[in-house]
């Protein structure tokens, strides 16, 4: 009993409020950015063609996940030394303060090249921030959440990001219906982006409220001193046992880049690609695009905890498949929808990929961090996960606001979404199911202590009937 760690749902409750607040802050301000993404362009670069300043803008945005590595190698070893709270607050507080400062930026017309300038320092910060901030929440989730139900706790990680994203939508359509255009442009902009500084702050008290109690901070402590014996006993061989782990890391990278590929094609390329580079002349105005947008998200974030749940009944790899063979099978006709131009065709083929993402988004936080041994997995995780992102998911808006641009072939969404589906089935092909299986290196993990039992009988009964084939056999427990 003593080897099987045992977390009530109370305090993983509060483990999970913790982290998803984060997520909530961090993703409120990504979403800001691409929602807002044609008044950026007009405000910091209207003195480019129509195309030049989609692809700058965009690239802003993509420029951003190129030091998220940076920021889970700084952060990650820092919360080892601190504490995970103490390092989650300050990325929140960091990417409140780069998306404030965005909002303090003055127009180029007003000072020049200096203001894209500014704004991709601001963008540079909120990358490193972001970079620390969801690897570790996701493995601290992931390692004490019980065996059984990883699947359920890990997809409200998710359910988080989901509510950032769909709380910055709604700051923007508001701001889109409430002013003129020339209000919207000269300040109104402004508004979404100075929210982020209070929200970024309220999300640290709220952190630090949902995560005082005695049995949390046990818990923070003991996941602390455990990685903190893990590189102990490693002796700075940490960097030769991640390479050794890189079939795993390539299965890692493959299963991020389907996920969040889908993820940014939805939440930050459809946005303009429905009301900016789609031809004009369409039955549905930009404001109800954006709210055909919001309904779809929000059906999305009633799903995903259900689809978490479902995963720890069926397994984790049966949703995962249906998400990347749907990607193959449904990305053409769905970006189809979507060029319709109306507003059924678009509700009807975002809401498809919104479906397909959350196959994802509700199963890929229990089933990462299995893919590593305890001993490795926050630096093994961080770089697979920050890799991929950075170069592939990240840089999604503005590889096929690119090659839109180029080809003019308006179906270029539908084609990238399906080279993501055929890797995320490669990858799928590799992985080993996870569900109702302990973490590798982790002792098991129960939500009760009459569970603890039942996981100890079960332990034992397979170690008998181990022992009993090694005696037929005539070799070890260890080689059987």
């Amino acid at each position: 009993m003593s080897d099987v760690v045992v977390t009530e749902p109370g305090i993983i409750r509060r483990a999970i409020g913790a982290a998803a607040i984060g997520n909530i802050t961090e993703w409120y301000d990504f979403g800001v950015y691409a929602y807002f993404e044609p008044t950026i362009k007009e405000v910091f670069f209207d003195g480019l063609s129509d195309a030049a300043g989609t692809i700058a803008t965009f690239g802003l945005f993509a420029v951003a996940f190129l030091v998220r590595p940076f920021g889970g190698m700084f952060f990650g070893p820092l919360a080892d030394r601190v504490g995970r709270n103490k390092v989650l607050a300050m990325t929140m507080v960091l990417m409140a303060l780069g998306t404030f400062a965005i909002g303090c930026i003055p127009s180029r017309s007003a000072i020049g090249f200096m203001a894209p300038v500014l704004l991709l320092l601001a963008r540079l910060l909120q990358g490193f921030s972001t970079g620390g901030e969801y690897g570790n929440a996701m493995t601290f989730i992931a390692e004490y959440a019980p065996d059984r139900k990883r699947g359920f706790w890990g997809s409200w990680l998710e359910f988080g990001t989901f509510t950032g994203y769909l709380f910055g939508a709604i700051m923007v359509t508001a701001m889109d219906g409430l002013l003129s255009h020339d209000q919207l442009v000269s300040w109104g902009w402004r508004i979404p982006f100075f929210i982020g500084l209070p929200l970024g702050l309220v999300g640290v008290y709220l952190r630090t409220k949902l995560a005082d109690t005695p049995a949390y901070l046990q818990l923070e402590k003991e996941s602390e001193e455990r990685e903190k014996a893990n590189k102990k006993e490693q002796s700075g061989s940490e960097a030769k046992g991640i390479l050794h782990l890189w079939p795993y890391m390539l299965v890692c990278m493959g299963l991020v880049l389907v996920w969040n590929v889908t993820n940014y094609m939805l939440t930050s390329y459809m946005p303009t690609y429905v009301t900016d580079t789609l031809p004009s002349g369409g039955q549905v105005s930009d404001n109800t695009s954006q709210l055909i947008q919001i309904a779809v998200m929000v059906l999305a974030l009633a799903t995903i905890p259900f689809l978490g749940m479902l995963s720890d009944r069926i397994g984790r790899k049966p949703i995962c498949w249906f998400g990347a063979i749907g990607l193959i099978v449904l990305a053409i006709p769905m970006i189809a929808l979507v060029r319709s131009q109306t507003t059924v065709g678009i509700f009807a083929g975002l809401l498809i990929m919104a479906m397909l993402l959350i196959c994802f988004s509700a199963t890929m936080p229990s089933t990462l961090p299995t893919l590593f041994p305890t001993k490795v997995r926050g630096g093994a995780l961080s770089i697979a996960f920050n890799v991929s992102i950075s170069v592939f998911a990240g840089t999604t808006s503005v590889a096929v606001g690119g090659l839109v641009t180029l080809t003019g072939d308006l179906n270029w969404p539908a084609y990238y979404l399906i080279i993501a589906g055929v890797i995320g089935l490669a990858s799928l092909a590799f992985l080993a199911e996870p569900n109702g299986r302990k973490m590798w290196g982790s002792p098991p993990a129960a939500a009760t202590r009459e569970e603890a039992r039942d996981v100890v009988r079960v332990l034992r009964t397979k170690l008998t009937e181990t022992r009993h084939r090694a005696g037929a056999s005539g070799e070890s427990v260890q080689q059987q």
